[in-house]
């Protein structure tokens, strides 16, 4: 009986092998369709919305560390020996895969050759073409955390080693617009430093992160912070990233003020005058925009959208018990809301609607849950619509072959993101880029 072991064994090793070549050429095919998804090589159509990769073909060995090293995962693959692109507008700019890969090939970039990416124009120390006016996190294209955290604590760094300072008086040595995470993390940098700081913010501390659903995974790595210390934790929520700003506040007593829309910056003598509405004012030396890139939502622009039941945000599930709801979107913020309301499963029906009949800015998981809940009812599917109308109880969706088709409707979300804070940039005279795929 012994003489058919190493027979069996070859035989179960075959077997194995063959089963996982075909499950390989599988995946293969499944990453080549989606590369050529997404562009195929020549310029994307669309531009992700922060930093992502661009790999050099002449470069590229195909070691696939850089797919590895992904946190978030089929963003890359390998693709007949190389790395390819296979979901670009998934990216958030973790830069891992650049770090991993072992030959150079790869390079982080805004925008495409033939969609650009407008951004503020800004120094290798983080300041625009308006000296003592810097520019951090996401408005700066940096919209991950942990990198726009980064950039805060850098900036300040700076900025304290400039000569520019206030009088001592009235003028403070700098103001920080946004207590999200670069502006507390700025404004820790500049405290640590001895500088007179003021920190204001349009909504409440913590910023964007506020308006995320419950139990959303927001940040995976650890956290350098000025006067605070290094926060190291695998991944957290945003209960506890909030909780992290609060215990900063307590801890540190950072000098905010919420509840303040910044609406001009002008120049006033050697320093800078923000202006905010309902007649607020200050003036700094310095100023650090800390905003992020969405600043006022955008509106879909159609009948009926005044109406109560239209809300741009998902804090809680619990007002929209009992409700049929749809989400507007196609991003990850809109997924993840809809997602949020169909696992409360307070709401009657959840569906989701989005202009294009494809979703290709979701990251991994996102996808993947979102497929799960299409596949499942969970949420419905409403791809290749857009709302043309917005009534009491209904809602008109328009599809790409012209038709109109009224559904029953409660309560809609519109996550198509937002309007960015140009005008403010423009009453500094701050310098606008666009990048076309550039570094």
């Amino acid at each position: 009986m012994e003489a058919w072991i190493l027979p069996g064994l070859i035989g179960f090793a075959v077997v194995v092998y063959l089963g996982w070549g075909m499950v390989d050429r599988r995946r293969h095919h499944a990453f080549a369709r989606a590369h050529a998804a997404a562009g195929g090589g020549a310029a994307l159509p669309d531009a992700p919305l922060s930093l992502h990769p661009e790999v050099s073909a002449d470069q590229c060995i195909g070691s696939g560390a850089c797919t590895k090293a992904c946190p978030e995962h089929d963003i890359l693959a390998m693709v007949d020996g190389q790395a390819k692109l296979i979901n670009p507008l998934a990216c958030v700019g973790h830069g891992a895969c650049m770090s991993a890969c072992p030959v150079g090939a790869i390079k982080l970039v805004f925008g495409t050759a033939r969609r650009g990416f407008e951004l503020p124009a800004v120094s290798p120390q983080f300041e625009t073409s308006q000296p003592g006016i810097y520019v951090v996190g996401e408005l700066g294209g940096m919209g991950l955390i942990r990198n726009a955290t980064e950039q805060g604590r850098q900036a300040a760094a700076y900025l304290a080693a400039s000569e520019r300072r206030g009088d001592g008086g009235q003028i403070a040595d700098a103001i920080v617009i946004g207590a999200g995470p670069s502006g507390i993390a700025a404004t820790l940098g500049l405290i640590d430093a001895g500088l007179r700081v003021k920190l204001i913010e349009q909504g409440e501390l913590g910023g964007t992160a506020r308006h995320y659903p419950r139990a959303k995974v927001v940040m995976t790595g650890s956290l350098e912070l000025p006067r605070f210390g290094t926060v190291k934790k695998k991944t957290m929520t945003k209960e506890e990233l909030i909780e992290l700003w609060e215990e900063i506040h307590r801890t540190v007593g950072l000098p905010l003020e919420t509840g303040i829309k910044v609406v001009a910056i002008e120049p006033d003598g050697d320093a800078w005058r923000v202006r905010g509405e309902n007649g607020w004012e200050g003036r700094a030396a310095n100023v650090v925009l800390a905003l992020g890139r969405r600043g006022t939502p955008r509106p879909l622009d159609v009948p009926g959208e005044q109406l109560p039941k239209v809300s741009y945000r998902l804090i809680e599930t619990a007002p929209f018990r009992g409700q049929r709801v749809l989400v507007v979107g196609g991003g990850n913020a809109a997924a993840e809301c809809a997602l949020a309301l169909a696992d409360s499963g307070e709401c009657d029906e959840v569906a989701l609607s989005y202009r294009r009949t494809e979703l290709a800015r979701l990251r991994a998981g996102v996808r993947g849950r979102l497929d799960i809940a299409f596949a499942s009812g969970k949420v419905r599917a409403m791809l290749g619509t857009q709302v043309i109308k917005i009534d009491k109880r209904t809602v008109d969706l328009e599809h790409g072959d012209g038709s109109v088709k009224r559904i029953p409707n409660d309560g809609l979300i519109v996550q198509i993101g937002g309007q960015p804070p140009s005008e403010l940039l423009k009453s500094a005279g701050i310098q606008i880029v666009e990048k076309f795929g550039e570094a």
